[in-house]
This record gives C-alpha cells, structure tokens and sequence, in this order.
C-alpha cells in the first residue's frame, strides 16, 4: 500500500495541509529521512463537522442500573458561568474577599438548579412539605404554652378537675408534637440525601468528562484533592443549607408568635427611678432583644475567624487522606525501598499540621461555647426574676409567669439560633468553598473546549482513507509554553509507526494530545471515520474487583465468554491465571510491573480496536518477552494501526516507520521519518540465527 510522506516545518513556516503523496519502495541501504515538503493540497471546507474518533469498544446505549435511587440521575445543567475576575484597583485582600465571596455564588448557581426544570422531581413537594410541618409544628408550641399557663393556673387556685383534664390533653398534644417533628426530620434529611445525590451526580459527570479529571492536574488553581471535595466537602455543602434554611423559619416564626404572647402577657413595667416614674412597654419584648443582641454580638466578636480556621483544617484533613491513600498505593514500591521510616516521618508532619489547625479551631470552640452555654443557663431564669415582682403584687399569675417564662426562652432560643450555630455555619462557609474552587476549575476547562480563542487541539476525521492525520499541530502547555511544535503526519491504514527521540521531547505529551487528554495547542487530529483507538500507557490501570473484570476493562467484565478471556491470556503468558478469573483481589498490588502490561495486552487482543497507541507499553517486560508480544499482537491483529512511543532500539524491528522527534528552541519538532523495512529484515535474520525459526522464536 502507498505511504504518505510526514514533513516537519520550519518554526517561521506556517502552510496548509497537503495532499498525501506516494512514497517510493525504498532500496536496500540506508534509508533518507523525508524532510522536503510535499505539494500542498485544498483545505477542508469550514463547514465539514468535526467529530472525534472511537475510544475503545463501543459502549451500549447508557441507561441508569435497575437498583438505582430516583435521586442518583443527576444533570451537568447550564453551561458554565462566565468567570469573575477582580478589579485590578483591588488590594490582594480586597481580591481575595471578592474571590471568596463569588465562590458563594457559585456554589448557589449550580446547587439551586435542583429545584430547577432539570432538577429532582421531588424538590418542590418535598420542600413544600417540609415548610408546611415547620409552621404546623410552631403551631403546636404555641399549644403548649397555653397548656403551661393553663396548668399552673389550676395548680395556683387548687382547682383538681382542672388539673386532671389538661393532663389528660397533654398526652395527644406532646404525641401530635412529636410526630410531627419526626416526620419533620424525614422530610428534611430525605431532601439533603436526594440533594446531595443530584449534585454530586452532576459534578462528577462534568469531572469524569473529556478527561477533566486528569487535566485538573496540569493546570493551576485551587482543586488539589477533588476526592475529598466530592465527598466530604460537598456532603456539608447540601446538608446544612437546609438545615439553616428550616432552622432560621422555625426561628423567625417562633419569635414572631411568641413576642406576641410576652407583650401581651407582660405588659409594661413601671418603676420610679431618680424620682421620676418610667415605665417601659413591652419589657420582656424589650429584655429578649437586648439579651440576644448581646449574646449575638459575642459571638460575632468571638468566633470571627471561625470560617477561615474550619477551611484551614478541611484542607489539612484532605491532605492528610491523601498521603495515607498515596502510601497504600504504592505499598510495593515503599516496601522494597524499605521507606517506611520515611513515610512514617512525611505522615508525621501532615498530622502534625492537621492536630495544629485542629488546636486553633478547639480554641475558637471553647470561646463560643463559652457564650452559647451561658445564655442558655441565664435565658430560663431571666424572666422569672422579672416577672416575680408583679406575681408579688397580685398582678400577674402563676400561670401567666411559667407561660412568660416559656415564652421568653423561646424567643431566645429563636434570636440565638445564630449563636447556636455558627460554628456549623463556619463549616459549611468553607465546605462550600471548596467544592465551589472545583467548580470554577471545571468551568474553566470547559470554557476552553468550547472557545477555539483559547488555543485547542481540534479532532475530526481524514478525508482521503488516512488512519490517522496530524495537521500543523503543535502542543502547548497551558499557559501556551510550546512542547511539541508544528507537526505534519499522515499514517496508513495498517502501518506501524515508533516515534523516538530523547526524555523530554515531548513524546508523552504527543501521544496524549493524539488520545485527547491533552487540549491545550493548535492544528488537529483526524482519525479515520467510525474507527476505535485503544490506549496502552506505562502503567496500565487496574480496576478493583475480580481479574475478570480487570482483563475485560474498560469493557463490562460479561462481554466475553470465559473461554474467550482464557486465549487472550494464553497468548500474553498469562495462563497460570486463569483459573483466578473469579477472585476478587487487590490485583493492583499483587500483579507484578510486568504482569499487568501482559494484561494490558491481553485486553488489547480482546478489544480488537483499529488504531493502537502505545506508550512505553513493553518497559517493564524483557527483550525476548518484548518480542513475543509484539510478534503475538502483528499476528492476531495484523490490521492493527500501530503508533508506538519507546527509547528500546530493538522494537523498530515490529514497525515499518520511525519518526523521531528533536528538542529545539520553541518546541520539539519532527526531525525525520524513514522505513524501517530493511531493518526489520535484518533484524528477522538476526532472530532466526539466534533462537531458530519464527515457530520457535515466540517461547519465552
């Protein structure tokens, strides 16, 4: 088949794509590398839609599992808000405030759409219902005051037939209370569950989206361990904002019914003061105000950096997670290199700062504690030593200073619900925060797949039968650092292609921009229409569960038949498992460097896909292993496109191009592209002097 030539461009050359020419068969002797330009050829039309290859197998149609909640389905929602960049008048502080502050907003923008037309379809009914008992429920309190009054009403004027009727209504009216809150509490935490299921679902989604989930690791930005936003974080995210919204109705509502019955049952209270008569209406309406006002003020002095210190000890506590999670991860690795003492010292110091953010935030407790537990213990007796001068006089009754007295204690506790809880509010400040920062480092990342003035890689498809077509691409880091520079290949259907070049180049960095992880440069990959790329990196991924399940990934483990699994790893050198397939193990752990690339293998034999990228896929296997596998991947899949990323010299004899590229001032560049056919030919003969012939050669 005809070959197209591949062409590296000088750094001030900027031209269109060109039209695929024949390459001549090359002579023995050594080959010349292609570097002349080729005649250039029609651009694509603008308007010709551009759509990314295959990935893998092509998945069913996606449907939520039959014992999924309701709730799990959540949606990404609108796009993503603009972002809201702080005046440059703004000191740092004032910028910092002004951050902080939109991450609020930012947090609200996505988490009110719960209740929105793509939201669950409970929120409203819940919510409603929610609201209806909190009203139902003051209701009910307010009964209750009335029964103390009447009560001791009774008690004071002895009347016994009184007495035994209210208790007997006492019984109902605290079991009808009761219900009602407990059914109040099932609405509510049905609602954080359902919330939080919604909004986790959706956050997510958007992160497991066009590989977000690892470019979060080449950019910059406040997202360092997403796990524990999307867990811990975002769980206090959902789960306060209703209890402070069901909290602060019951407090308003409570307040408001109930300074009705202490200005009504107190009245005004005179007194002579410097000789002069002052009566002051309303004084236990008055008393309640100004004893909240000055609890609350406390507070706020008190428990002012309360928000930075529970953000502070969040972060910490994330850290910390995640050193454990890294060392369990690499347990082997630490356990050759015999680097527990080492660990056990980096442990050492993560916890220590988690214990020293911990002790400030202890400090900022024992203060607020200090005010909450006061005005708890003062709030009871307060207005009885108010009330007890007009009870002396005959002016107020027993029963009307025990209602008083309820009264007033739940007026406080209505005003002091703040006071109460701040602490959580605190909490929920910096939880909100945080999952906020990811938020916007999605947002980011999917303004820049949407917005071609931000420098992308574009993907579409080849229009002249080519695997795969690199067009003037070049690859930039983020910030627009060049890595790779103005690149111009083409790739045959059923070639196989090494590139080469030293650590450094860029190599990595190519491949990932060819499977789509890498976004960030100009130019565009095409695949051939309808065709599947499969990825085997350095370190394959290995899933939890049975080895079934790891050999069939990313596949569903049922897609093949055990039989089928059973001569896949027969061909890789994995046979000694296969009667393992059903065994759930930590594999990641128990498979050796070699044996999960044989297992990568083993997939790819299973996939069968049409395009195949490996990176570095064969370093951790030796030069006769090496060999099998490549010999055992030509044979079973000799349709395979190839396009491999390797530094061994001696796996150019299982590709039939080389393209090597060379670090340069800008960016690396393609340098050359030669056949490799006469040396795979010396290389087979080599083979056969060695180790027999080709039936042979495959063992070991």
């Amino acid at each position: 088949m005809p070959k197209a030539k591949a062409k590296s461009k000088p750094a001030e050359t900027v031209t269109p794509r060109a039209v695929r020419q024949p390459r001549p068969q090359k002579r023995a002797g050594k080959p010349k590398p292609r570097l002349e330009k080729p005649p250039k050829r029609a651009p694509k039309p603008a308007e010709q839609p551009r759509k990314p290859p295959e990935a893998g197998p092509k998945p069913p149609e996606e449907k939520a599992p039959a014992d999924a909640a309701p709730e799990a389905i959540g949606h990404a929602g609108s796009p993503p808000p603009e972002a809201a960049e702080p005046g440059p008048a703004l000191s740092p502080e004032e910028a910092e405030r002004a951050r902080k502050k939109y991450l609020l907003r930012r947090f609200w923008i996505s988490g009110r759409s719960y209740w929105g037309l793509r939201g669950d379809r409970l929120a409203w009914p819940l919510t409603i219902g929610l609201l209806t008992l909190i009203c139902v429920n003051v209701g009910f309190q307010y009964g209750i005051n009335r029964w103390n009054r009447a009560i001791f009403d009774a008690i004071e004027q002895r009347d016994a037939h009184t007495v035994y009727v209210l208790s007997a209504i006492f019984l109902p009216l605290v079991a009808s209370s009761i219900s009602l809150v407990v059914a109040q509490v099932y609405l509510r935490m049905t609602m954080q569950r359902r919330w939080r299921s919604w909004l986790t679902t959706a956050v997510i989604q958007r992160w497991l989206a066009s590989g977000r989930y690892y470019q979060l690791n080449l950019v910059k930005g406040d997202h360092a361990n997403p796990e524990a936003r999307l867990t811990e974080d975002l769980r206090i995210a959902t789960e306060s904002p209703v209890d402070f919204i069901a909290g602060v109705l019951n407090a308003f509502l409570s307040a408001s019914t109930f300074i009705v019955v202490l200005w009504t049952i107190g009245g005004a209270l005179s007194f002579t003061l410097g000789g002069s008569a002052i009566t002051v209406p309303g004084f236990l309406v008055v008393t309640a105000v100004i004893y909240a006002a000055i609890t609350s003020t406390s507070m706020f002095a008190i428990g002012r950096r309360f928000v930075q210190l529970s953000e502070d000890k969040n972060q910490a506590e994330a850290e910390f997670r995640y050193v454990l999670t890294r060392v369990r991860e690499n347990g082997e690795s630490i356990a050759l290199l015999g680097g527990e003492e080492e660990e056990n010292a980096g442990i050492d110091r993560t916890f220590a700062g988690v214990l020293g953010r911990w002790a400030r935030l202890t400090g900022q407790h024992m203060r607020t504690t200090l005010v909450s537990q006061g005005s708890s213990l003062f709030a009871p007796v307060v207005p009885v030593l108010l009330c007890a001068p007009k009870f002396l006089d005959g002016s107020m009754s027993l029963g009307q200073v025990m209602q008083a007295a309820s009264a007033f204690t739940l007026v406080q506790g209505a005003f002091g619900w703040l006071v109460d809880n701040y602490p959580r509010l605190a909490d929920w400040n910096a939880s909100a925060h945080r999952i906020a920062s990811l938020m916007m480092s999605l947002d980011g990342l999917e303004r820049a797949e949407q917005n071609d003035r931000l420098g992308r890689i574009q993907r579409g498809e080849t229009e002249d039968g080519a695997m795969l077509s690199l067009s003037d691409l070049s690859v930039t880091l983020d910030d627009g650092t060049s890595v790779v520079k103005e690149t111009e290949v083409e790739i045959e259907p059923g070639e196989r292609v090494l590139v080469s070049g030293e650590s450094g180049t860029g190599k990595s960095t190519l491949v990932r921009a060819i499977a789509g992880l890498w976004p960030w440069g100009s130019g565009s990959v095409d695949f051939h229409p309808g065709k599947r790329l499969f990825m085997l990196p350095q370190r394959p991924y290995i899933p939890s569960g049975t080895l079934r399940r790891a050999t069939a990934y990313p596949a569903a483990a049922d897609n093949w038949k055990t039989k089928e699994i059973d001569a896949a790893l027969d061909k890789v050198g994995l046979s000694y498992l296969k009667d393992r397939l059903e065994e759930e193990a930590p594999w990641d752990q128990t498979l050796s460097g070699g044996e999960k690339q044989r297992l990568a293998f083993a997939r790819l034999l299973l996939h069968a896909p049409d395009i195949v990228v490996l990176d570095e896929a064969t370093s951790a296997l030796d030069e006769k292993s090496q060999d099998k596998m490549m010999r055992t991947v030509i044979r079973e899949l000799p349709r395979v496109t190839i396009i491999s990323v390797a530094h061994r010299a001696e796996l150019e004899a299982f590709h039939t191009r080389k393209i090597t590229l060379e670090r340069r001032e800008g960016g690396a560049r393609l340098v050359s592209d030669i056949d490799l056919m006469s040396r795979r030919k010396k290389r087979s003969m080599l083979q056969r002097a060695l180790w027999g012939s080709g039936a042979n050669g495959g063992k070991g």
